[in-house]
């Protein structure tokens, strides 16, 4: 590195492996508590190392992301270019969920008591300044199966795939960040097991135990993995890092999966909701759906580690406005323009 180079952003541990356990934490910042969110956060990297320290085998890590309405609260400033509320998508049949959630805490390890505690940490000192919105613990069920009976995340990226697929490069000061949207589901058990195993292969478009694709003549264009292949004008695919986590309360007939996606573009997942809900072509809906129901949905930017620690100065007060012009002259104000990323 040559002298005057600066060092690149550290990104927050968003390409950490699957782990046995995870905890899924929304929550709403209260009104006059952004400042008290804002310091929580500059303290979380501390808090992780403080509990994962107690057994670094465990791996340890929480991911925290910013949904839009809370950015201009907590940090104010420039604002991330994609960062937005995810979009409401509604076929003929289904419609997506999104959930007015501030923040996402996303804790692993390979000990569920570790993201217990760390949650507990967090939680007292956000109580009192938030609202709990959803609160999910997930586990790894056999080999990274959900509890559809399918093996999640076949086709994640891997080696230098996963920072093209996950990491923001094209816009400063956001570059090293990502984005992450979550969803919940719960699955109607009892109708999908009424399904023999070459049906669920055909919903899901997998084999069930070898989980190989099926083959293009065999796959329905209805099938969960034929509607979320997602290709750019070259016809080159974009890649997601799933790190979905089965969750489930067997005595309130509750089973679900608890869908997290993280990209560099949230484009990209937003035109899988809009095949799975919408249909492609319209009308054409994921065949999952007929068996899942999305209970909450929301889009977050990640910042990295760097901006957590050490957030920008909060942006001045704006001046007062100046004195009315009097009547024949001109002050030559020119036109604002305001660039809109799609």
């Amino acid at each position: 590195m040559q002298a005057g180079d600066l060092e690149p952003p550290e990104p927050q541990a968003v390409s950490a492996p699957l782990t046995r356990a995870a905890i899924f934490l929304l929550v709403r910042v209260d009104a006059g508590a952004e400042q008290t969110a804002k310091d929580l956060l500059a303290d979380l990297p501390g808090l992780q190392r403080a509990v994962g320290f107690r057994d670094a085998s465990a791996r340890l890590t929480c991911v925290v992301g910013i949904g839009s309405a809370a950015w201009d609260r907590i940090y104010g400033g420039p604002r991330p270019a994609e960062l937005h509320e995810l979009p409401v998508f509604a076929g003929e049949r289904h419609t997506s969920v999104t959930t007015e959630a501030d923040l996402l805490f996303h804790l692993r390890a390979e000990r569920l008591d570790l993201c217990f505690e760390l949650e507990t940490l967090i939680m007292d000192r956000l109580r009192g300044s938030v609202t709990v919105i959803d609160e999910v613990q997930g586990f790894r069920y056999f080999d990274a199966r959900d509890v559809l009976g399918f093996v999640d995340g076949t086709e994640n990226p891997t080696g230098r795939g996963v920072k093209q697929a996950v990491l923001v490069d094209d816009d400063e000061p956001f570059d090293g960040g990502s984005y992450v949207v979550v969803q919940k589901y719960l699955h109607d058990m009892l109708a999908w097991n009424a399904l023999s195993t070459e049906q669920q292969e055909l919903v899901i478009g997998r084999r069930k135990l070898s989980d190989v694709e099926l083959s293009d003549e065999e796959k329905p264009a209805d099938s969960h993995i034929a509607l979320n292949v997602i290709t750019d004008d070259d016809g080159n695919e974009l890649d997601i890092l799933r790190d979905n986590m089965p969750f489930g309360r067997p005595g309130h007939d509750e089973f679900g999966t608890y869908f997290i996606g993280y990209t560099k573009s949230p484009a990209v997942i937003e035109k899988m909701l809009e095949n799975m809900f919408v249909g492609s072509p319209p009308g054409n809906h994921d065949r999952i759906l007929d068996f899942s129901t999305p209970l909450t949905g929301a889009l977050f930017y990640v910042p990295t580690a760097d901006f957590l620690e050490d957030p920008p100065d909060a942006p001045p007060e704006p001046e007062p406005p100046a004195a009315a012009t009097p009547a024949g002259t001109s002050l030559g104000i020119g036109s604002l323009r305001r660039s809109i990323r799609s």
